[in-house]
């Protein structure tokens, strides 16, 4: 018999459930992790500030992934058991802009790691799934601004199945996690107005078929540069059509984000301005950031740039510190001054 209980909410969210995002067609069916940076100058003001309450009758904002402990060791010297995980990044980027809900596994042995992160934030964890069971554990080396995978300890996901509300007709992000897991998320959240999925390099070389099944499934799908190649990816445009994705998220570390839609590309350049001192999670937080974001806004096609903007603006910060240090830390102040850093960047490449 499992023991397993739902962890408490740490706060629960009042987002809204009524429709946004007119102006875009959404899907029903169907690079190493290197220092973010490129532009070298800092700014005092943003023409597009964040915006914490959203816009009225926003869909609700998802994420099903990850709770990690990792054990790294890189530049910054070895850190054992440190919290981790795609659910983890994604929330606490995106709840500095809107209310998130995490659906994930956690064992015993990282709840109150996880109690503290979240506290204070919009998030609700009332579909995280506590088991008496080892939390997932991942074990890299950072080399170059890049994650080594060195092996992962997965047996929980034997243990879980995804929940989502019924009908879930929000915006989800399903992040990395093991592949056959992420695949059921992807089932259950097809009624939802945005199903987003991101990859994982030795998932997608070690379970591709998984792996294709979760972006068949996608409208938008986040990668990066190595991930892209090993997906069998050359031109991201011919790429996106094939796989009829309505967008396409190209992380490429150093060189910024690029979106990809049926409107063109959008590139948004990565900071110099601060050094990257642990890379991992950066892309959760693109994500996160960007997802977010572009929600609370209104979701036009517009404002996909601004979006795009808020994520590079969350790497910078969670790059900053080891871990989810520097995001469970940041305010909604600090994205404001670094997405006003980014524009400027982008106003100097112009």
């Amino acid at each position: 018999m499992i023991s397993a209980r739902w962890l408490p909410r740490v706060q629960t969210p009042t987002a809204p459930r009524s429709s946004a995002g007119a102006g875009w067609r959404w899907k029903t069916t169907a690079g190493p992790r290197t220092s973010w940076r490129s532009c070298a100058t800092r700014a005092t003001s943003s023409p597009r500030a964040a915006v914490p309450g959203g816009v009225p009758d926003a869909p609700e904002l998802l994420v099903v992934g990850s709770i990690a402990l990792d054990t790294r060791e890189g530049p910054f010297g070895k850190v054992k058991e440190e919290l981790g995980g795609s659910a983890v990044y994604f929330a606490l980027a995106a709840s500095l802009v809107v209310p998130v809900k995490v659906s994930a596994p956690l064992g015993n042995d990282a709840v109150d790691q996880v109690a503290k992160a979240f506290d204070r934030r919009p998030i609700d964890t009332s579909l995280i799934h506590v088991l008496d069971a080892p939390t997932y554990r991942w074990t890299a080396r950072q080399e170059h601004g890049r994650n080594v995978d060195l092996g992962s300890s997965d047996r929980i996901y034997d243990r879980w199945e995804p929940h989502v509300p019924r009908e879930f007709a929000g915006w989800a992000f399903v992040g990395s996690m093991r592949p056959d897991r992420q695949a059921q998320a992807m089932k259950l959240l097809q009624p939802a107005r945005l199903l987003a999925a991101d990859a994982m390099l030795s998932y997608v070389k070690g379970h591709t078929s998984d792996a294709k099944d979760v972006l068949r499934r996608a409208s938008w799908y986040f990668c990066n540069e190595e991930e892209f190649a090993a997906l069998g990816g050359h031109d991201p445009e011919e790429f996106r059509r094939q796989w009829w994705l309505e967008g396409l998220v190209v992380k490429a570390g150093s060189k910024g984000v690029t979106a990809h839609t049926a409107d063109g590309s959008v590139h948004v350049p990565a900071l110099p301005s601060y050094p990257a001192f642990d890379t991992t999670g950066a892309g959760d937080a693109v994500a996160g950031g960007m997802l977010a974001r572009w929600l609370s806004t209104g979701a036009q096609r517009g404002g996909l740039q601004d979006a795009l903007v808020c994520g590079v603006a969350c790497a910078s910060l969670t790059i900053e510190s080891i871990g989810v240090r520097g995001i469970a830390s940041a305010t909604t102040g600090l994205v404001d001054a670094r997405m006003a850093e980014v524009w400027e960047c982008l106003r100097r490449e112009s």
